[in-house]
């Protein structure tokens, strides 16, 4: 390394050195040294550093000290030598572009009405990429998910930072980011003409389809499913030229869970496959629809599973019969609306209505030592894999699931009306097949949903503590109610 003489503090590290003895102060240290501990800072630290003294702020002037936070806290793993070509500083990729927009790193939630979506975050290289996650395409629910950059930030021969916007067909063009407040951002487009195709919108509809769905609308039968996909076409592409992103969190882990909490894909009838996270609560698992549809938006709690009422199947000759299943789960939901009133009876007549309904609530989202036993039981050694298959009349889009199970448990569904009108939970069982699967029978629709884990490492997506994913799900689900 070269570098400048740090004055008085050179001076001193000679004198130091000179004299036989140990440095009293840092300005006595070799710059060399200095540079190694500088570099071992956070970035955001530097600064305030810098103001010190003069020797100080000259050492911190040297580019191997940011190259080192660049790699440290935000991965660039890039040879970052090659900004000199353009004249940009790994200090300034590191304060205007990295430090700059580090809170729009992680997981976010497009407000696009009732679909959402999932947009992760990420420095990629000398960018800052915001990729728009897509399922594959319905019904193969375990493929890989598929991903198209939405807006891109770098810092190349300037000195701030440029954002453009990725959608369309004719390349990236000019584009603009606003952070509106904690854990919520906005990106602009200025250049929409580029959002359009020589063909008008009959291209740009078959274009989205292809993309989308991976089919022509001829290829599609049902006349109830061409209107879904012609009306989310209509919906989303109002969104093109402006959207509002909220921050989600993945859901706390533990080893104590039956299965790992997580992103999960589902097949949803006619909507096609949907985005939800299954997250645990005590005694009760949820699941919330990252992406939704007009029936059930984005946000809402499509599933949830009451792990303190598992459900033994009938053999697998009786299975099939969706009577005999029908009256199993009806028998355990009776069993939970006794219990639930008993409850409610006993806490009033101990403490008065104030106290029973925090004893409800405590229930619900509680710590659930009791449930955790159990899940923790269930880890150290999961259950025997038994045999498993739909009843008859239980319409599926996907035939290929397992066919054996791990547990089962009583559960219910969110069912609602176009528009999400008259909602209403409704029974249903909730089906373990292995570590990245599991199904939900809904009784009433006679379906069946399928789930697989979505396998991507996402970063910065860590919820801060437990109290801040339970409000994160309370908010999403407030902006869709």
């Amino acid at each position: 390394f070269v570098f400048e003489a740090a004055g008085k503090g050179g001076a001193a590290a000679v004198s130091a050195a000179a004299a036989g003895r140990a440095p009293l102060s840092l300005l006595e240290l070799p710059p060399e040294l200095l540079v190694h501990i500088f570099g071992s800072l956070p970035g955001t630290d530097l600064p305030s550093l810098a103001l010190v003294c003069g020797a100080f702020r000259r050492i911190l002037s040297t580019d191997t000290i940011w190259r080192r936070r660049c790699k440290e806290e935000y991965g660039v793993c890039e040879n970052l030598r090659k900004l000199e070509i353009t004249g940009v500083s790994c200090r300034d990729v590191y304060a205007k572009l990295l430090h700059q927009y580090r809170h729009i790193l992680g997981l976010w939630q497009p407000d696009i009405g009732p679909y959402g979506g999932l947009l992760n975050v990420v420095v990629d290289g000398f960018f800052i990429i915001g990729w728009m996650y897509l399922t594959p395409h319905d019904p193969h629910v375990d493929g890989p998910m598929r991903f198209k950059p939405l807006f891109r930030v770098h810092l190349m021969e300037r000195q701030s930072a440029t954002v453009e916007c990725m959608y369309g067909h004719k390349g990236p063009h000019s584009g603009h980011i606003q952070i509106v407040k904690k854990d919520e951002f906005s990106t602009k487009c200025n250049q929409t003409d580029h959002h359009r195709m020589p063909g008008g919108r009959q291209e740009e509809f078959r274009t989205w389809l292809r993309e989308e769905w991976g089919r022509t609308l001829e290829d599609i039968f049902h006349e109830h499913m061409q209107e879904l996909i012609l009306m989310k076409f209509i919906y989303t592409s109002q969104y093109d030229n402006c959207l509002t992103y909220r921050r989600i969190y993945l859901p706390p882990r533990s080893p104590e869970y039956l299965i790992q909490p997580g992103l999960f894909k589902g097949t949803y009838g006619s909507h096609g496959l949907e985005i939800v996270m299954l997250s645990f609560h005590g005694k009760k698992a949820k699941g919330t629809k990252i992406t939704g549809d007009p029936n059930i938006p984005a946000g809402q709690q499509t599933v949830e599973i009451d792990l303190a009422h598992p459900i033994q199947l009938p053999d697998i000759e009786n299975l099939s019969n969706f009577s005999e299943l029908s009256r199993i789960v009806l028998e355990v939901r009776e069993q939970v609306r006794r219990e639930q009133q008993q409850q409610e009876e006993g806490s009033a007549e101990e403490a008065g209505p104030e106290a029973a309904g925090q004893q409800q609530q405590e229930e619900e989202d509680g710590a659930g030592s009791e449930a955790a036993g159990e899940g923790a039981a269930a880890s150290v050694s999961p259950p025997e894999p038994c045999p498993f298959v739909l009843p008859g009349g239980i319409a599926s889009r996907n035939e290929d699931y397992p066919r054996t199970c791990r547990a089962c448990f009583y559960g219910t569904g969110l069912i609602a009306g176009h528009g999400f009108t008259s909602p209403e939970r409704t029974p249903g069982v909730f089906v373990l097949f292995d570590d990245d699967r599991f199904g939900f029978i809904w009784l009433e629709l006679q379906s069946f949903s399928l789930y697989s884990r979505i396998k991507v490492s996402f970063q910065n997506a860590e919820a801060p503590s437990p109290e801040a994913f339970d409000e994160m799900l309370k908010n999403i689900q407030l902006l869709t109610s």
